[in-house]
């Protein structure tokens, strides 16, 4: 079995601290030189001193530490995080050092100052002693790598010295080991540890933005959205979330004036129903992965089907069936066609289904499906009632379905309400039929859009085709986030489609249907037994 990267930077690690010791070779001051600023006191952006990366190679090698960290301090970062492994990240002790000296001269000045954290594959106790005496005022400890006695070990040390263990967290198991963590360190770790998911997989380096929407409900109140921060969207994304801070590495390391962006819509941003939607979904989708159903997969967690969209529901049967069946979502269609839906029957759907489909059962894998209203025109009277069911609480979400302007709405649906009746969910369908359509595509994500429907494109027909998306352009443009598919999707090709692509969603209409929005209860059912085998 090959060595995947993060058991790599570990063995190397330990390597180097063999033969140059723990300080590695570098001189350490022999007492602290500063005073303590609390890491995330307030929420805020943890930015990164960062130079290169396993993933991306060289990012910024020439750069200041100290010339970086005080653009930080300028935009009003929280924290700065200073990476100090050589061999992949390229980072050293006097980088930390100095960054925190620097920390120092803009507290004397009167100037913001941040918090300075030590980003590091740390494995021993005295590590802690050498990051307290260099200026550190938080500590990264990575779950993973450190086994329970050793974690609980050196998170004391954190909270002898009185600074911060920032613990990072991915995998089930460590999960269990934060909370054994907090368990040991009593009433007082709420003072010491800062919790923190990260959307990168230190052992494949992919991202994922929703890895850490499954389980901010499993942190502590102060907790960290790590990597995969790339613009001042995704930011937004995080604090809708119900995130505390964020730590953002390449993209201000490479672009330092986007520094104030970030930090900004940071800020400005808060919980809300955005975020809900995306928790919800993000949890059923690891329910369902780590389900009892699919006991083989507990450990690799790679789902054997995609979750599933039944869209065009407009009789009660079809939806209570596909929701029997396993559906994760359901959609109506706000717009003037032949699957139009109504207020009417939507409110009274979504209070039968709810009743007879609580909303989370006692293994936390079925429950009522996520309801969708779809719209082509948010200013028409049916978009504006997909909107107004969406903020009363009715729907889920609302889906903008090939809508020209999107990208606003998008950004205006993010900012905060100016009220709790104005606050839903949405999030974008683009339909795909040629190359450029894929830089709408592009924008979206730049938005914070952590998944984009895509869906085949017919001029004049926004959607429900029975046409499938070209597999060359797919294979071409998709990229490497996680695929939802639309357009002709039926129980005839769709086990091919999963095949080739692996979606994680498959959204179908008139694949399943007699007459449009008239289903075919044998077609969902075959549609689900393939999907299920």
């Amino acid at each position: 079995m090959s060595e995947d990267i993060l058991s790599k930077i570990v063995r190397m690690r330990r390597e180097d601290i063999e033969r140059l010791g723990l300080n590695f070779g570098i001189e350490i001051p022999e007492k602290r030189r500063r005073g303590h600023i609390e890491f995330l006191g307030t929420p805020g952006a943890i930015l990164e001193v960062k130079r290169a990366s396993p993933s991306k190679g060289d990012i910024a090698p020439d750069l200041d530490p100290v010339g970086l960290a005080s653009t930080y301090a300028d935009a009003h970062a929280q924290a700065v995080s200073v990476l100090t492994e050589g061999n992949f990240f390229k980072g050293t002790l006097r980088d930390l050092i100095a960054v925190a000296d620097s920390m120092e001269e803009r507290t004397k000045k009167g100037l913001h100052a941040c918090a300075v954290l030590r980003k590091d594959f740390l494995l021993f106790e005295e590590e802690i002693d050498i990051a307290y005496r260099c200026g550190a005022d938080a500590v990264l400890l990575i779950a993973r790598i450190l086994d329970d006695e050793q974690l609980i070990k050196m998170a004391k040390r954190a909270q002898g010295f009185g600074i911060q263990a920032f613990v990072e967290v991915r995998e089930n198991d460590d999960f269990r080991k934060l909370n054994v963590v907090l368990e040991a360190l009593g009433a007082d770790a709420a003072k010491t540890i800062v919790a923190g998911v990260n959307s990168r997989d230190l052992a494949t380096f992919h991202t994922d933005p929703l890895v850490p929407a499954a389980v901010r409900g499993k942190l502590p109140a102060k907790a960290v959205f790590e990597s995969g921060i790339l613009s001042a969207g995704d930011a937004a994304y995080a604090r809708n979330l119900g995130f505390t801070g964020i730590l953002v590495g390449e993209a201000v390391a490479k672009n330092p004036p986007l520094a104030k962006e970030v930090v900004a819509a940071f800020e400005s941003g808060c919980e809300n129903a955005r975020g809900k939607f995306w928790k919800k979904f993000a949890e059923r989708r690891d329910a369902k992965r780590f389900s009892a159903k699919f006991p083989e997969l507990a450990e690799g967690g790679v789902r054997p089907h995609p979750l599933v969209k039944i869209c065009g529901i407009t009789r009660e049967e079809d939806g209570m069936l596909a929701a029997e069946l396993g559906a994760d979502m359901l959609g109506f269609v706000f717009s003037t066609t032949k699957r139009l839906t109504t207020e009417e029957f939507v409110r009274g759907f979504a209070a039968k289904i709810r009743l007879c489909h609580p909303e989370r059962s006692v293994n936390g894998v079925e429950g009522s499906p996520l309801l969708v209203g779809v719209i082509t025109d948010p200013e028409s009277p049916e978009g504006k009632t997909a909107i107004r069911l969406a903020q009363e609480g009715v729907l889920d979400a609302v889906q903008f379905h090939g809508v020209n302007p999107a990208l606003r709405l998008i950004r205006q649906a993010h900012q905060p309400a100016q009220g709790p009746s104005e606050d839903y969910a949405c999030y974008c369908a683009a339909r795909v039929g040629e190359p450029a359509d894929f830089d709408y595509v592009a924008d979206l994500r730049t938005c914070g859009e952590p998944r984009i429907l895509l869906d085949a494109k017919v001029e004049g027909i926004p959607g429900g085709t029975g046409k499938t998306i070209p597999e060359s352009l797919l294979r071409e443009k998709a990229g490497d986030l996680p695929l939802w598919l639309a357009g002709g999707i039926n129980p005839e090709n769709v086990g091919e489609i999963v095949a080739k692509f692996r979606p994680e969603l498959v959204d179908v209409s008139s694949g399943v249907e007699d007459a449009p929005g008239i289903k075919n209860a044998e077609k969902m059912r075959k549609l689900f037994q393939i999907l299920q085998k």
